[in-house]
Parts: structure tokens; sequence; C-alpha cells
């Protein structure tokens, strides 16, 4: 009887600890907030449209967020942000406690500001102590004032935007002492956004003043107890908002959302668990987790409606999600998706498929029920493909249409390539010719891969012409680079495969030194067009080691350099991989650990370049567990030089697959010898069903280079 009571009290014991594992506390959300960053800093959920934050009163390139670690000055706590990416909007409903009533702006001190995921605070210069929490649809403040003050205030301002956002219309009433209600409409990057909301205090409050119908200023005058603000946000109507709050938050327990909030954060974080002795990886590594889950973000309401891509509103049996920055995202945000979030693929599927019947082609960079068309190509045909492809529950029919659509569409340059084969430099007013060519080559290639599983036999003999017109048109064999093309088949001059004019020539925040790379879904074909592997990789070693004038007018995105290797932007992120294709995997990994020591670090200024949404963090997390998917859909991930001892992934269906690096450090970076499930494993890559399967991946590390995927027949 004592031995079976002692079993079961270590049992207990043993789950209790399992369950207390707090991965939040590795989270410095404080991570890209400085340099060229632009993250999100404030409260969250997982996929939440709710991020609720500080905005400030400096506007440029590096607040696109609303919050740059330079600043110290905020305008108001508004309750959705963006994170990572090259444009400001958002900054809606903005509220803005003081004692002041004409107060419109207040200072702060960073050694005042604490966060974690769920959780921000910050006490003002005004004595106010601010804090912010949230569910997925509503906003939680909580504010302290003054022990010597005896009424307060809250500015509610509408008018309010960050960076392109301007208000258009906007209107609030008070419904009761304790209710206000409105809407704002805005444009911007999104340009018809519409934003409702019910703002509920947990005391009454008195409309002091108004300016108009975008600025409102209540007083409290029961300073003695902190007041608390829940504002629910629909993009439908003032009653959805209305029912999102009440429906999410129904109580006035600000802690029990702060836990509630933390408890959600552990579940997703913990889908890794890692083991590793370098406490700034550790950190890098949970913070890079915690930046790929603030989007995309959920916009439909908690009925099921959602505002469509055509301005209307509809009701799905499925969670409509918004925020798909798909040119960043398909490299890598979106794979990883794949493997530690399975059940929301369905989802994602059919929100894409439901924006393509609403707007007549797939999702490019949706904001806010918005096609804002930004960056070139075709981005969501790689993520709506790879979902179908990997076999998740989605009409593959459909996905194979609504590609097609969109790739057959005269848009953004499209009916020049239908007409010549590729898109002429002289004849598309908006150029980025090369980057266009490129980008939609890959996404031809992902649809020719669906068509031939579907039996769709013309469709895929189209699509794979169209797939290498990298090599058709753009590759230049004397300089070895993609080039612009003129319309009677020249290629452009003069050249200069340094120089760039951002948005003014054929590349897209990049150089022809970046660009000659992106034939990701067909890597062994560019190795052709370059004469064999000897001439590739002679290149390809060049690539970080050549250095030039790039001119004044060069995208501040081409950041991060290692030469002309730019990791802080996207079209560079797979090139480090491509060195598996060619039997010289080792070449890879030196660069993949000087990376991810160098270019990511544990401070404000810890990214290389802009995070988009999740992109940066993604490259980190895929490259630190030793993976990478380099073509665009399918599943084939490469293997390159995984940092930690141990990582235990959860990959849905109560499995988990399991990285195990034995003697690992920084010095032992090559792969030596692998297994698989015990069974020794050669290939420099694994599929995608390989991981989701379950099992376990070892590594043994040594401190020089080894005959490791160098086979052809262990290629990819």
């Amino acid at each position: 009887m004592k031995k079976g009571l002692l079993t079961f009290v270590l049992i207990a014991v043993a789950n209790v600890c399992v369950m207390a594992q707090d991965y939040t506390q590795y989270v410095n959300p404080f991570i890209g907030t400085g340099g060229h960053g632009h993250v999100f800093l404030g409260a969250n959920v997982p996929f939440g449209i709710i991020q609720s934050g500080p905005t400030q009163k400096k506007q440029g390139w590096d607040w696109c967020s609303g919050y740059h670690y330079s600043d110290s000055t905020v305008i108001g706590f508004g309750q959705m942000h963006l994170s990572g990416t090259g444009i400001g909007d958002l900054g809606d409903v903005s509220l803005l406690p003081t004692v002041d009533p004409s107060q419109r702006e207040v200072k702060f001190a960073h050694r005042a500001e604490h966060v974690r995921p769920g959780y921000y605070s910050v006490m003002l210069a005004s004595g106010i102590r601010v804090e912010l929490t949230a569910t997925k649809r509503v906003a939680f403040h909580r504010y302290s004032f003054p022990a010597d003050v005896s009424k307060g205030y809250i500015v509610l301002n509408l008018s309010q935007g960050i960076g392109w956002d301007k208000m258009t219309s906007c209107s609030f009433k008070q419904e009761s002492d304790k209710t206000v209600s409105g809407y704002r409409m805005s444009t911007g990057w999104a340009k018809d956004q519409r934003v409702y909301f019910v703002a509920e205090f947990s005391q009454p409050v008195k409309l002091q003043s108004n300016e108009g119908d975008s600025i409102g200023v209540f007083a409290d005058n029961n300073t003695e107890q902190p007041l608390l603000v829940k504002v629910g946000i629909s993009a439908v109507s003032i009653d959805n908002a209305r029912q999102n709050l009440q429906t999410e938050l129904p109580g006035w327990d600000f802690h029990n959302t702060v836990a509630q909030a933390k408890r959600e954060w552990n579940q997703e974080l913990g889908k890794v668990a890692i083991k590793t002795q370098d406490e700034h990886a550790r950190k890098i590594f949970y913070t890079a987790l915690y930046h790929t889950m603030i989007a995309p973000s959920v916009f439909s309401d908690v009925n099921g409606e959602y505002r469509g891509a055509d301005g209307k509103t509809h009701k799905g049996d499925f969670t409509n999600y918004t925020t798909f920055s798909l040119w960043d995202t398909y490299r890598a945000a979106h794979p990883l998706m794949t493997i530690l979030h399975p059940d929301m693929q369905k989802d994602i599927a059919q929100t894409m498929l439901h924006i393509f019947k609403q707007q007549g082609k797939l999702p490019v960079w949706h904001l806010m029920g918005n096609e804002t068309d930004c960056m070139v190509g075709n981005p969501g045909i790689p993520v709506l493909t790879d979902i179908a492809l990997k076999g998740f529950d989605v009409d593959k029919n459909a996905v194979f249409e609504a590609a097609k659509a969109s790739a057959m569409r005269n848009e953004r340059g499209l009916g020049l390539l239908k007409k010549y084969g590729y898109i002429p430099c002289d004849l598309d007013p908006e150029h980025e010719t090369v980057a266009k060519g490129l980008e939609y080559a890959l996404a031809d290639a992902c649809i020719a891969k669906l068509a031939k599983q579907l039996g769709r036999a013309e469709d895929y003999k189209y699509f794979m012409k169209r797939s290498q017109s990298y090599r058709d048109f753009y590759f230049d064999k004397k300089t070895k680079f993609m080039r612009g093309v003129t319309s009677d088949g020249k290629f452009r001059e003069p050249f200069d495969p340094f120089n760039t004019v951002h948005r003014q020539d054929d590349y897209t925040e990049g150089t022809a030194w970046q660009y000659v790379w992106l034939v990701p879904h067909d890597v062994h074909g560019l190795v052709e067009a370059f004469g064999g592997e000897k001439p590739f990789v002679s290149k390809l070693d060049s690539l970080f080691i050549v250095s030039g004038d790039m001119g004044a007018d060069a995208s501040p995105d081409i950041t991060g350099l290692i030469g002309q290797y730019a990791h802080g932007n996207e079209p560079s992120h797979h090139i480090l991989y491509m060195y598996n294709y060619i039997g010289q995997p080792w070449k890879g990994a030196e660069k993949i650990r000087y990376v991810l020591k160098n270019l990511y670090h544990d401070d404000f200024d810890g990214l290389s370049g802009n995070e988009d949404v999740g992109q940066m963090s993604a490259w980190y997390i895929l490259s630190a567990l030793g993976l990478y998917q380099v073509e665009p859909a399918g599943g084939k991930y490469i293997i390159g030089s995984p940092i930690f001892d141990d990582a235990v992934i959860n990959v849905g269906n109560g499995k988990t697959f399991r990285i195990i690096t034995h003697n690992n450090s920084e010095k032992n970076m090559y792969i030596q010898s692998a297994k698989l499930n015990g069974k020794p494993y050669t290939r420099s890559y694994i599929d995608y069903k390989d991981i989701i399967r379950g099992g376990t991946l070892e590594f043994t590390m040594g401190d020089k280079p080894s005959q490791f995927g160098v086979k052809k027949t262990d290629r990819p």
C-alpha cells in the first residue's frame, strides 16, 4: 500500500512540474523594438486581433508598429498594432489616462515599463500606472491614479492612427455612465478600414468635453480605486463588438485575465521544448516563437461573422484571419505553422479561398479585409498549395482553381507575362520586373506541382513552362545574373549588379547579387543554367565576400549584409540552404551558425531587419532546430546545423518529433551522421510527412566537414 501511494505522489508531482513550466519567462518582447525590427510591444494573446499597447508621438519608418525604443512620449494606448512591417497602420481606438483634460501626450521612462506575453505596464510621468492585458477580441486596461489626485481623465481619441492611417469618419456616444460605443473608419495601407467598438468602465465616468466626433474626454471622480476599461472590437458592427466583449470578458477580474493570457501563451510556446546551456539562445528562440504568433490575426467575431474582401458581412463555419504578410511569410513562417499549428491550417485555407471568391484572386497582402496588393508576385499561391500538398483537409480542386485564376489575371505584370513569357522591363511602368517574374515563376511551380498531383496534364505543362522563365529569359549566361529584359528580347543596359534604386529598377528591395538565387522551386535547374556545380558554387561562395556600392537610393530594407547576402530581407533567406543541393552542406552550416549567432541578439536591436510579421523569427526557429523549407510548397525541409542539445516539437494528434544533437558545441557545427528513429539516415533533408508522423531525429556533430549529405542520392 505504501509503495503504491508513493508512486501516485511521484506521478502527481511530475505532472505538476510539467504543467508549471513557464515558457513566458524566456520571452523578451523588447527584442526588435530598437534598430529596424519594428515589432509590436504590448499585450495580446496568440493570433488575437487585439494588440493593445502604446502608440508613441513620433512617426516614421521605425515607428511602423507605433513604438520604437528610442522614443519616450506616448500619445495613447491603441487596441491594434502591426508587428515588423515596413508600412504603418492601425492604432485604432486610442485611450490615454491623464490628470489634465487638455493633455494629449505624456512622457515615460523605459525603466518604468514591464512587459511579458499577455501583459504590459508602464508608469507614466503623470504618476498614472497603466496596465494592459487582452483576450482575442477584447482589450483590458487598468489605470491606477496617484493618491493625491481627486479626479482623473480618459481621453478617447478616434482621430489618431499610425503611419499611413488617416481617419475618414468616426463617432462615439455614451450609452450609459459606464458604457461608450462607436466606430472609426480610416484609409491608409488598408484603404477601407472599419473598426466598431464598445468600451465598458468599471465605475461611472462622465463626458467632460468632446471635440466633434473624434475626441472625447471622460472624467473619473473615484480615483481611489483603479479604473478598469474593457474594449471589445469588431470589423462588422457595434453589436458584434458588444457580443465579443460580453462573451470573452464578462467579468472584471484583471489579474485572472492576465493569468489566462499567460496560460494561452505557455500552451503555444510549449509546443517546442528545448534543452540548451546557452541562455541567450533560449531567450532569442522563445521570443522568436512569440513573435511568430502575433499574426495572422483572428478577424471573425464570436458569432462567426466577418467583413469580407468584398466589403460585405459574411458568416462562416471557420475562423477567418487577417494580416497576411505573404511575400515575407510564405518562406518560413507558414511552413513553420504547418508543423506547430496544424489545427489552424484548414481555417487559413478557408480564409484564403473565401478571399478568392470575394475579390477574384488569392490574397497578396491582406489587412483588415482589404487587399493592399503590397509587394510583388503571387505569394498566396505557395501558402495555399503548400497546405493542400501536405494533405490538410482542404478541397484540392478548389485550391487549384483559385491558384490558377489568380495566376491568369492581367494585373501587376501578369498580362505581359502571358503575352511575352516574361515581363518586359520597358513596358511595365511599375518596374521591378525581374523580382516579379521570379516570384511568379516560383508560384507557377507550385501550381504545376498541384496540377500534376490532380492529373491535370495540360495545366501542369503550361505552368511548368512558366516556372522556367527564370532561365529562358532573365538569366544572363554571360554575367551569371538575372537581368531586366526589354520587349525586343535584349538585356537592359547599363547593368550594375550592386547598384539599386528603391522601387525604380528591376528588383524589389534588393540587388542582382541577391536575386540571382531566387529560384527555390528549381535549384538544380539553376545549377544547370550556371553551367554546372563548379561555376554555381563559385558564384555562391562569392556572394558572401563581394562588396560594392548599392547607391544612395538603395532600399533601406537591404540590411544584415554578409558580403551581398542580405539576411535582413526575405529574398535571401533560403540561400544558405542551397549548398545542400550541390552536396556541400558544411558550407551552409558555417554560415547558418554565423547568422544565428551574429544577426540575432537578446536586446532591443536584436534583429537585422524588419520582423515582417514573423518571418525573421521563423527563420531563426527553423534554423535553430536544424530545418528549413526551401521549395515553396510540398514539405521538403533542408537540414542545416541545429544548435540545441534537445528539442521536442509537438506536431499535433498527440505526437512529438524530437531532434537530438550529440557532441554539439559552437565548434562542432558539422553533422557527422544521423539517425531517424534509431536507423541510419543519410539524406540532407527530411520530408514533412516524416516530421508529423512523430519520431526522433538524432545528429552526431563534429568540428570538421563529413560525408553527410554529399552523395547525390542524399541531396534534396
